[in-house]
């Protein structure tokens, strides 16, 4: 147990000095200021470019929409995700070794291959995994509760992509770990596609028309995601458009929906005008059962 409890220390305390040096000290490498760099990007492009010309430059809830991008991506995992994190996943590891006699979960190796193959390979597999995920939040009765969170967005921007219930975070991660794990991909490699996914990810919610011609059955956009969000979906169906990154599952699958031109279409969900408008609110309320 203390074994346990050490790592839980070290790694709070180690993800708190990592986020320190990564605030203090810029590189090509940092994760904190690309996440800012890929956000300025895309909100000039909404700003230059905006595809629904009547919503505010300040759109409703921009700025608490900003504090989950910080939150989700950084301030969850210093109060405490990476330490425990870190020990579940240790916990696990050590489960698997002493139950099985397993003690290394890589299954297949890619570290011969081109790296351009593994970078490829790691960004399928985590998209179509994630895919998978998100159509579970909407159908688990439970998970859409917390889900609800990032659908409670009613004026879409590109900060809306990380408006989503820390609970998202734990789902994720845990659902990915096991079949990531096997494959042994590196950090880096993570990085370079993580970003390239969170980059596609704040263009699918910006004020911004993004015209892809037939790159529209492989890549997500906006006006495809738009239909994501809708307040109106086909009759009996619990979502549409579950594309992350790639629009090519939601074709491949039949849950591709774009009825007509979404820019105008109403956001949000029945009743939505009763969901919490702050942070905590909406934090907590998922926890708790409503009458």
């Amino acid at each position: 147990m203390e074994r346990y409890s050490d790592l839980f220390v070290n790694s709070f305390r180690g993800y708190a000095a990592y986020l320190w040096q990564e605030i203090l000290h810029p590189h090509w490498g940092n994760y904190f200021y690309w996440l800012i760099a890929i956000s300025l990007m895309v909100y000039a492009l909404e700003l230059f470019f905006p595809w629904r010309k009547n919503q505010p430059a300040f759109r409703q809830d921009f700025w608490l929409d900003g504090f989950y991008m910080f939150f989700n991506f950084f301030l969850f995992s210093l109060v405490g995700y990476a330490a425990v994190s870190s020990v579940a996943v240790q916990a696990f590891n050590d489960f698997l070794a002493s139950a099985f006699g397993i003690r290394n979960l890589v299954a297949i190796n890619v570290s011969a291959w081109p790296h351009w193959a593994q970078l490829l390979t790691l960004f399928l597999i985590r998209d179509f995994i994630q895919w998978n995920i998100h159509r579970l939040l909407h159908y688990v009765p439970w998970l859409w509760k917390f889900h609800k969170v990032h659908h409670s967005v009613t004026q879409m921007g590109f900060a809306a992509h990380l408006r989503y219930h820390f609970m998202e975070n734990i789902v994720y991660r845990t659902i990915e770990y096991l079949p990531l794990a096997m494959i042994g991909f590196g950090i880096q490699d993570f990085i370079l596609v993580h970003l390239f996914a969170i980059t596609i990810g704040h263009l699918n919610h910006a004020n911004f028309y993004l015209p892809l011609g037939p790159l529209r059955y492989l890549l997500n956009s906006p006006q495809m995601h738009i239909w994501h969000h809708s307040k109106e979906l086909p009759e009996g169906s619990r979502g549409v458009n579950y594309g992350i990154t790639l629009s090519l599952w939601d074709y491949l699958f039949g849950t591709v929906w774009i009825p007509r031109d979404g820019r105008d279409i109403e956001l949000g969900f029945p009743n939505v005008e009763q969901f919490p408008k702050g942070f905590f609110g909406q934090e907590v309320l998922p926890f708790f059962r409503r009458k």
